[in-house]
């Protein structure tokens, strides 16, 4: 997988995106190398060490979440420095050309999978979603290292081109798959049609992570955004994360209020374009 480096100019940066769009669309999934700075990354993993004592997390009782993994969910409620990851420049271009500029935040959590965890049965992220496939994409995810992901420790575990399939895999059934491996501060990239799930983890240390997951903005989110997230604290997000949050309305109509862009209800001030009708 290559190695980018972390500012590239604006033709470099597009030249990127489209690779990573072509093998998304061929594959499945990308990666993305160096995203996240090595102090950056253990900075995230320690704050989440922290959460999960704080919260007292504990493993679900299903073999889906994980009988020996950590979950935390709703990341944005839990400090600023969960709220660049949405945003990230080198990943929000990628996100937005496989589902468009109007995309959403669908949900925002951490994974950390514990030694002796199982392989969690693979999936597809938009199988619950009553649509005959192959489809437009509609959930487009991302896996963040936090810690280096190995085919011991659990690293994702994906079977490329399933995206396109016809169909959805069934639960709990095996099916060959390659790990996903990647260095710490790297980025994995899928098409939520795309067959995957977490590894094992045979090692007596974490693989901890962070799912950033979107959806289309015509698209109802997986975490209530609007209802999860305190409304002064989504006042004090960044413009743009604002809008992933849902924030927003998509093609000028789905989501107003009114005829108007629900971001009034953070800041009576903000600029929002006209509903589609009044542009006619």
């Amino acid at each position: 997988m290559r190695c980018m480096s972390s500012e590239p100019d604006t033709r470099d940066a597009q030249t990127a995106v489209a690779s990573h769009l072509a093998e998304i669309a061929e594959r499945g999934f990308t990666m993305l190398e160096g995203v996240l700075a090595p102090d950056l990354a253990d900075d995230l993993h320690d704050d989440l060490v922290r959460l999960e004592s704080e919260l007292d997390i504990h493993p679900a009782p299903n073999s889906f979440e994980g009988h020996h993994t950590l979950r935390i969910y709703n990341l944005l409620v839990h400090g600023p420095r969960y709220e660049q990851i949405p945003v990230h420049p080198r990943v929000l271009p990628v996100v937005e050309g496989v589902l468009d500029r109007g995309c959403l935040v669908s949900s925002l959590s951490s994974i950390a999978i514990l030694p002796g965890e199982t392989a969690q049965p693979i999936h597809a992220d938009d199988q619950l979603l009553p649509l005959p496939k192959p489809h437009v994409p509609i959930v487009c995810n991302t896996m963040w290292a936090l810690t280096d992901f190995t085919a011991a420790n659990g690293a994702t575990r994906v079977i490329p081109g399933t995206h396109l399939a016809a169909d959805h895999p069934e639960y709990g059934r095996h099916y060959d798959s390659i790990p996903a491996e990647m260095p710490k501060g790297s980025v994995l990239v899928w098409n939520g049609s795309l067959w995957h799930g977490g590894g094992a983890n045979t090692t007596d240390r974490r693989r901890v992570g962070i799912a950033m997951n979107y959806c289309a903005g015509w698209v109802r989110q997986q975490e209530n955004q609007q209802l999860g997230i305190p409304r002064d604290v989504a006042a004090g997000f960044s413009p743009r994360l604002r809008e992933l949050v849902g924030y927003s309305i998509y093609n000028g109509l789905v989501g107003h209020i009114d005829k108007r862009s629900p971001v009034g209800l953070l800041d009576a001030t903000s600029a929002a374009s006209p509903i589609v009708w009044d542009r006619i």
